[in-house]
């Protein structure tokens, strides 16, 4: 479909929302699917923001420019991404320091913000074949932005680590979908949550820890943003977890968060070039490694393991 027959999809769709709740993505067909597929969940502000953003913005309409390197893929299990990068914003951690009166140095980034399409605009375009990508959006071949594209395609096409469940999701709906479906979709419901922390990051300053609640579940998906025209979300499952929330805040009057935190048990399959090992000085299958879920990435847990 031409991009201006997918942006007029985009513009009844954002006739259509409504300012309910203090949020004028809460009356959109995906906040309706979240309501009826996540009952008790809210959906979190950041979410929809970005699912506005696919109202308000469309990508297909937007030159798209190759993003600065996010913090969301590297948490994924098969990551190489530069550890050196990595490692300056503090994301991954040892599980004994999250107890209330450490402190830990962050400095997470601004994620970009990549617009949540809706259901039906997501349908519509391409994703699986890099040389339809590139045309639905005027991506010149060899640019800087192909190679993004590329490489996420690829990572999505990948088989799983062993013991590991994954799919890519191009909007919020198949996100919630297949989370549900590798969670088992259980007869009392699953919920979700995010992160809490401010849009443009956490600057670079130590921070203490005032509290830690563990997140109670035997089972949990995460759904990471991997680098796109528009969102898409890689969502994983494995055994072997072991889930936090921590309440945070910059020493001298920095900022405040309430961070998903999780620390998986076995990492025996990971790459054993994934950035962690060398940040915590351990290896596949060695203590846990433990990170921080970024701004919009998404945690679903089944709600029969809720407390």
């Amino acid at each position: 479909m031409h991009p201006s027959a997918l942006l007029m999809i985009l513009v009844v769709a954002g006739a259509a929302a409504g300012a309910v709740h203090g949020h004028p993505a809460a009356m959109t067909p995906a906040a309706q699917f979240w309501q009826q597929a996540l009952p008790g969940t809210t959906m979190p502000a950041a979410i929809a923001d970005l699912v506005q953003q696919g109202i308000d913005h469309s990508p297909l309409v937007k030159h798209y420019a190759a993003q600065q390197p996010g913090i969301s893929p590297c948490l994924l299990f098969n990551s190489v991404c530069d550890p050196r990068m990595v490692a300056e914003t503090g994301i991954f951690f040892h599980e004994a320091q999250l107890r209330p009166g450490s402190a830990m140095t962050l400095s997470l980034p601004a994620e970009v913000e990549s617009a949540i399409l809706p259901r039906d605009v997501a349908g519509k375009v391409p994703f699986g074949n890099l040389a339809d990508v590139l045309a639905a959006f005027s991506i010149p071949a060899g640019s800087a932005e192909a190679a993004q594209v590329r490489d996420t395609l690829s990572r999505c096409q990948e088989p799983p680590v062993a013991g590991e469940v994954k799919a890519c999701a191009t909007s919020l709906e198949g996100t919630v979908r297949s989370a549900m479906g590798m969670l088992g979709s259980p007869s009392q419901g699953v919920w979700a949550a995010t992160s809490t922390l401010p849009r443009g990051g956490l600057p670079r300053q130590p921070y203490a820890v005032e509290a830690v609640t563990p997140l109670a579940g035997s089972r949990y998906v995460s759904c990471h943003r991997v680098p796109f025209p528009y969102a898409v979300y890689q969502c994983h499952a494995r055994i072997g977890y072991r889930a936090y929330v921590a309440s945070l805040r910059g020493l001298g009057g920095g900022p405040a968060a309430s961070m998903l935190a999780f620390c998986h048990v076995d990492t025996s399959s990971w790459n054993p070039a994934h950035p962690a090992f060398g940040i915590l000085n351990t290896r596949p299958g060695g203590s846990p490694v433990c990170h921080f879920m970024p701004y919009g990435d998404l945690a679903f847990v089944n709600k029969a393991d809720k407390a």
